[in-house]
């Protein structure tokens, strides 16, 4: 669910993986650890939003439903920034091939069979013998996410996607797949007007 940054601060709490900066120097902050931390900013309107999105996040389609919320706040697709922040690499995101096929079938409307071709393989994930043997399979969410976005007709100029894995950097960022921790990487973004 994405909600507008003022319903947030109501006494009331609200579960929400999207925030929309509704009001001038507005921080709107969601906290990570796998996920992808997603931010949106329009450069003419100066609306921004933040999204938390892991698999599930992109299998409810969340990016779609935040574009239309832009749309109704009148951006231009042309004045859509976006930037996918530091979240867990596809060589340390493994699933089952259930889970595989189903996150393609409703993340990208893709139908793929358990026994994947080589030409699926090469679009969708990186597969090895060790993963094989454990009938795992590598999901990369930052590539679902971009082809997610560039669907919905954000040019893949606005686009700006991080390398820095969650999982693989100990030192720099907290990892549920990697340690179960609690803890997690707090990612902001602020809305602000032009003064003129």
């Amino acid at each position: 669910m994405v909600v507008f940054g003022s319903h947030s601060q109501e006494s009331s709490k609200t579960d929400a993986d999207g925030l929309v900066g509704n009001k001038c120097n507005q921080n709107l902050w969601v906290y990570t650890a796998d996920c992808m931390p997603i931010f949106f900013a329009d450069k003419r309107t100066r609306n921004v939003a933040a999204l938390h999105c892991g698999r599930k996040g992109l299998e409810n389609k969340i990016i779609k439903n935040l574009v239309k919320i832009f749309d109704n706040l009148g951006t231009s697709r042309d004045d859509l920034l976006v930037a996918i922040g530091p979240s867990i690499s596809v060589e340390h995101y493994l699933v089952d091939k259930m889970t595989l096929k189903e996150f393609y079938r409703t993340a990208e409307n893709k139908k793929i069979t358990v026994n994947l071709n080589k030409t699926e393989k090469d679009l969708c994930f990186n597969d090895s013998n060790h993963l094989k043997e454990q009938n795992l399979n590598q999901l990369d969410l930052k590539r679902s996410a971009f082809r997610q976005l560039l669907n919905e007709n954000i040019p893949n100029s606005n686009i700006d996607i991080s390398n820095l894995c969650t999982y693989k950097l100990e030192n720099e960022f907290n990892s549920w797949r990697r340690s179960k921790t609690i803890s997690r990487q707090w990612n902001f973004i602020c809305s602000q007007r032009s003064l003129t």
